[in-house]
């Protein structure tokens, strides 16, 4: 008999670890990375305003864990709609909000596989979704793990909604040159996905800051070190400019690449030895991936203009300079898979995953605004806010 409950920390840790092992076996021949959560299963979540972590236990007296998963509710933008109530153009344009759940971390001993535990955890953490007032939950999974897509898209009736990109990026022995200049505002409601609670976001101690790059020579960019704040930049944008944050997920876990050939590591040591030894080359090397590493995320990644994207790779190169200061090994983003901002992101393909799937489903059956309908069938959009809480 299986019972699903809450995660005691105080009893559970010792467990949860032992199933997280248990599932660190990838596909044979084939790169695959892990994530080591650093003793605090629920790390990734905790920063979320609602969160909460089931386990699967079985046994009568000998209680073994053999699942668990993660979950957490905030408030998102999911469209927008015109008021009609101010005569201003620029005011007609209102974000429309829902209350989304995410399902994160679902886990099942491989020993007790397809015996109903994973669509039990699923259905208990939806519960408790409801429970709390949202109205859609998603997942965000890989294309190639067909075990959770069937799960998810089959038996949970989740229907495929996104496809972003991650964009991962080695964090090189060099620095890179970059204008930028920092500012702690942020304006970007108008995205998918922006959380209602962006404050707590960027306020967060993991949040390394906001930064936001103009062209030399804008009244912006003449180096006098004043800001005259997102609302006034937003009215007198210069002809281009861009902006990104940049978040600490290296104090909260660790991920590790295992399944390279001897072959791909020699390399990979090579180009870091002439790195060292030549550095004035400022050739690319790859990092000690294949041991523990840590990683900086860059999240709320926007701009505009004919020149955006060259100022998002500046702003690229000045969060590279943070993530070596920081004794990174790779910094990485989610960008939605129309974003054409993404030309700008400096990345390695064979690091990245050029189309990651994200399934939504509606948990009631009531509207949230006669202009939105149902967001699970809305079309995607140019941009998407990936939450650095959740990644």
């Amino acid at each position: 008999m299986t019972v699903v409950r809450e995660y005691d920390p105080s009893r559970d840790l010792a467990g949860v670890e032992d199933v997280e092992r248990r599932c660190e076996v990838g596909p044979s021949g084939k790169l695959s990375l892990f994530t080591d959560l650093l003793g605090d299963p629920i790390s990734r979540i905790r920063h979320s305003p609602s969160f909460l972590m089931l386990v699967a236990e079985t046994g009568t007296e000998e209680k073994e864990i053999v699942g668990m998963i993660r979950g957490c509710i905030k408030t998102v933008t999911c469209g927008k709609k015109l008021d009609l109530n101010h005569k201003s153009q620029n005011d007609t344009v209102k974000p429309l909000y829902t209350k989304l759940a995410y399902v994160l971390g679902l886990r099942v001993s491989p020993s007790h596989r397809r015996q109903g535990i994973g669509f039990k955890l699923v259905k208990m953490m939806e519960a408790w979704f409801m429970q709390n007032g949202a109205e859609y939950s998603y997942i965000a999974t890989e294309n190639e793990n067909q075990a959770s897509v069937n799960l998810f898209t089959g038996k949970c009736g989740y229907s495929e909604f996104r496809k972003p990109s991650i964009l991962v990026n080695p964090v090189y022995a060099h620095k890179f040159a970059s204008a930028w200049r920092r500012t702690r505002e942020h304006d970007n409601w108008r995205t998918e996905f922006f959380p209602r609670d962006i404050d707590s976001v960027l306020n967060n101690k993991l949040s390394l800051g906001t930064f936001v790059a103009v062209p030399r020579g804008s009244c912006y960019g003449s180096g006098s070190g004043s800001w005259p704040g997102s609302a006034k930049f937003l009215e007198y944008p210069p002809e281009s400019w861009a902006v990104l944050s940049v978040w600490n997920c290296k104090d909260s876990f660790r991920l590790e690449v295992r399944g390279a050939s001897l072959w791909r590591r020699v390399v990979a040591k090579t180009t870091r030895v002439v790195d060292k030894t030549l550095p004035f080359l400022k050739l690319p090397s790859i990092p000690p991936v294949f041991k523990p590493f840590g990683l900086h995320f860059m999240y709320g990644i926007g701009g505009e203009g004919p020149r955006a994207a060259k100022m998002v790779k500046s702003l690229c190169g000045h969060a590279h300079n943070l993530a070596k200061r920081g004794g990174c090994g790779v910094l990485a983003t989610e960008v939605a898979g129309e974003e054409p901002l993404q030309r700008g992101i400096p990345h390695w393909k064979v690091l990245s995953c050029q189309e990651d799937l994200w399934c939504i489903k509606r948990l009631g059956d009531d509207y949230i605004d006669g202009a939105l309908g149902d967001w699970t069938k809305s079309p995607p959009g140019a941009s998407i806010f990936v939450d650095p809480r959740e990644f």
